[in-house]
């Protein structure tokens, strides 16, 4: 028997893909989330944006700096600390720089950052400058001061700041956004005066509520003079629950007959806008609009101007209708989640955040004050060894020129520590001869007044809520500016409809045999002198108006509409319906009608049945119509006849063999669909050779016109009174020679 000889495997783990797939996508997700795409809410910058301002601080590109090359700064920063993509490294300096993206920009730009109409459009970094502005102070000038705990750099060969030791909550200054594994932050900025005004309530008062804070912070404050218009009670629920969102809205004024919009919502592009407006305005969408100009310049980035039809134009309703329909008024999500202090992303509300911020600004500086005091102690320590080499100077002198072992024949002597020795001798003899006890004991009686001062600030938390306090006064005094973005009530804007933005204008709908639509303007169109394509020639003509519905009935009995306004023109052949419907393969459209919603029409078939229905039930957005006149085997839609709503209306019917009825409409039914009562009689031995050739709906005072070939009879009210039957009935015969009847018209 042959022993299985099994490979061994050495040096490596064997794990289950499935195990190995979990665990590395694990890994990868916490690297998303902590590293890259969510703040840390102590100075509340991504990685890449806390190792572009090191990196620069390093440089030596502070505010009173000459700036740069920003391919320099850029090249220190992947070299170093950030071993990624230039471009993408590159975007992050230039958003930091962009007045119209950062709140309180981080870093001051010389050449093209970009400009609001497109954000990405600032030129290669090897034509840019940049150096920091004044406010990146904040967040670097306490970084030398033992505020921080520091990190080894990607090769180990370096070591950068964990975090920077921001004096004000940055995070909510600039705010940020940012795509993790499985979750989102939308932080927007806010005002510096507001939230340091917050900041301090807080430490005042600890149990302040959510609703006591947005007494102070009132809103988010966006890099633009557009309107906030969100309620102020959904503005607090959004600050109560860390979630929510807020509606910006442009400032817009009145230019003599002209609108003026002076300021988009926050990253809204002058060009996207304008290309809403004028995607409208091809469409017939906004006739009462005449031109939009875009003249933004270096003095006013955004401007652009509306120019109206008419001064009758309603400029608040036509701005409504662009709030509710363009960009000029957008939606911002807030999701306020971030990773805190103990190193985990949360969804804090205002107040949670605050706290947080402020026991990491409590630490960083009982961090900077427990550092300055090791300094003052040690330089006391040292101090009082200089004082002893004075007062001893010829001694000390002669220990150094004669000893072989120096320091440890002046720590024998004058019971020195071994650092104090070590000052003496690293002391110039030049520098230790001109010391005077006066300058020594002075500088000592300072020290000693800020070792007492900073050990009674860390002994009282009173004190050091104070100190805490000054310094974010301070900070607001010298950084702190009015607020750009005004809150103000507004109601919702509501988009207008289509009916209210076209100019009611008389028109006549033209529809040829072949399906064939279009409009003219007018009323005093003759459809039959319009040219047709060859083979086709006038089916129906309606007369409507470019504010209403016109509704079409096809062979199967289905109703299909559309908006006159939208029709082609009646100078060319205008354009096949099946364009915009979706009838049954073989059906052909037959009528055609139009009207208010509350016009009643006639429908009926060649087979002489009926009803009375509403406009309203003819239209519909259906591509494929609607069912709305069942038809026997073989019967025709006929043209629907409109109802004058005189009460005393009849209804005329008339068939292919000269019999004519007239009715009262209080007979026929009113129905929303179906295939109705009968309206003429027409014996089952006759279906298939006569045909009810045309309806109509007559009033008192009007006149049927009975057409047959070139011939009319006009016939009044009065004269139908000879044809009046019972609905169902066959009625009365035309007289001879008038029996072939073309259609039926009313004037």
């Amino acid at each position: 028997m042959t022993e299985t000889i099994r490979p061994t495997f050495h040096g490596f783990e064997q794990i289950p893909l499935r195990e190995y797939a979990e665990r590395a996508y694990l890994d990868y997700s916490m690297y998303v989330v902590l590293d890259r795409a969510l703040p840390f809410i102590g100075d509340g910058l991504k990685p890449v944006q806390r190792r572009i301002v090191y990196s620069m601080s390093e440089l030596g590109l502070s505010a009173g700096a000459k700036p740069k090359k920003s391919a320099r700064t850029v090249g220190d920063v992947i070299g170093k600390y950030h071993p990624h993509g230039d471009s993408a490294c590159y975007e992050a300096l230039v958003l930091m720089a962009q007045p119209f993206s950062y709140r309180y920009p981080l870093i001051e730009g010389q050449g093209n950052f970009g400009s609001p109409d497109d954000p990405k459009s600032f030129a290669a970094m090897r034509y840019t400058e940049s150096k920091l502005t004044p406010i990146a102070e904040v967040l670097l000038g306490e970084l030398g001061q033992g505020t921080v705990d520091w990190t080894p750099n990607f090769d180990g060969t370096l070591e950068e700041p964990t975090w920077l030791p921001a004096r004000l909550p940055h995070l909510l200054l600039n705010g940020t956004t940012g795509i993790a594994v499985g979750m989102a932050t939308d932080v927007p900025p806010h005002n510096l005066n507001e939230i340091v005004s917050a900041c301090i309530r807080l430490i005042d008062d600890p149990d302040a509520t959510v609703a006591d804070l947005c007494e102070h912070v009132r809103g988010p404050d966006y890099p633009t003079r557009a309107e906030i218009i969100t309620a102020a009670s959904d503005l607090r629920a959004m600050y109560e629950n860390g979630t929510g969102s807020v509606r910006a809205r442009a400032v817009w004024r009145k230019d003599n007959a002209n609108i003026v919009i002076d300021a988009l919502p926050y990253q809204v592009s002058p060009s996207k806008v304008i290309e809403q407006i004028a995607a409208q305005m091809r469409a017939k969408k906004l006739p009462w609009l005449e031109d939009i100009r875009d003249e933004s310049d270096h003095a006013n980035p955004v401007r652009v101007v509306l120019i109206p039809r008419s001064n009758r134009v309603d400029a608040e309703q036509l701005m409504g209708h662009l709030f509710a329909t363009t960009d000029l008024e957008k939606s911002y999500r807030v999701n306020l989640n971030i990773i805190g202090l103990d190193g985990r992303p949360q969804v804090k509300n205002l107040k949670m955040f605050l706290t947080e911020w402020l026991a990491f600004r409590s630490d960083t500086v009982t961090r900077r004050l427990k550092h300055r005091l090791d300094k003052v102690e040690r330089r006391l320590h040292l101090l009082e060894g200089l004082l002893v080499a004075f007062l001893n100077l010829d001694e000390v002198i002669r220990i150094i020129r004669t000893e072989d072992e120096p320091k440890a024949a002046l720590i024998a002597r004058f019971g020195l520590s071994e650092e104090q020795a070590d000052y003496i001798l690293e002391t110039k003899l030049k520098q230790l001869a001109r010391l005077e006890e006066m300058k020594i004991r002075g500088e000592q009686d300072e020290l000693r007044a800020e070792r007492e001062k900073i050990a009674g600030i860390l002994e009282s938390k009173a004190k050091l809520k104070k100190l805490i306090k000054d310094e974010l006064t301070a900070d607001a005094k010298k950084f702190g500016d009015a607020r750009l973005s005004p809150l103000v009530q507004r109601d919702a804007a509501q988009a207008l409809d289509e009916t209210e933005l076209v100019a009611s204008e008389p028109m006549t709908v033209v529809l040829s045999e072949k399906g064939w639509i279009r409009a003219a303007k007018g009323h005093d169109v003759d459809a039959s002198t319009l040219s047709y394509r060859d083979g086709d020639g006038l089916l129906g003509a309606v007369r409507s108006r470019s504010t209403q519905q016109v509704a079409f009935l096809d062979s199967e009995g289905r109703s299909y509409s559309t908006a006159v306004h939208t029709l082609p023109s009646a100078r060319g052949n205008g354009e096949p319906l099946t364009g915009r419907f979706s009838p049954a393969a073989g059906a052909s459209f037959q009528a055609l009608a139009t009207g208010d919603n509350d016009a009643r029409f006639v429908l009926a078939s060649s087979h002489g049945y009926g009803f009375v229905t509403r406009f309203e039930n003819l239209t519909g957005r259906q591509k494929a119509g609607k069912a709305m006149l069942n038809l026997t085997v073989g019967a025709n839609v006929l043209q629907p006849a409109q109802v004058p709503n005189t009460g005393t209306d009849r209804i005329v019917a008339v068939t292919s063999a000269g019999h004519l009825l007239a009715f009262p409409v209080s007979e026929l039914p009113e129905l929303d669909k179906g295939k109705g009562n009968k309206i003429i009689e027409i014996p089952k031995a006759k279906l298939g050779t006569e045909r009810v050739v045309a309806i109509a709906a007559v009033s008192p005072g009007a006149t049927l016109l009975v057409k047959s070939g070139q011939r009319t009879m006009s016939l009044s009210f009065k004269d139908l009174d000879e044809y009046v039957g019972a609905r169902a009935t066959r009625g009365g015969l035309l007289p001879r020679g008038w029996q072939k009847v073309d259609g039926l018209d009313v004037q």
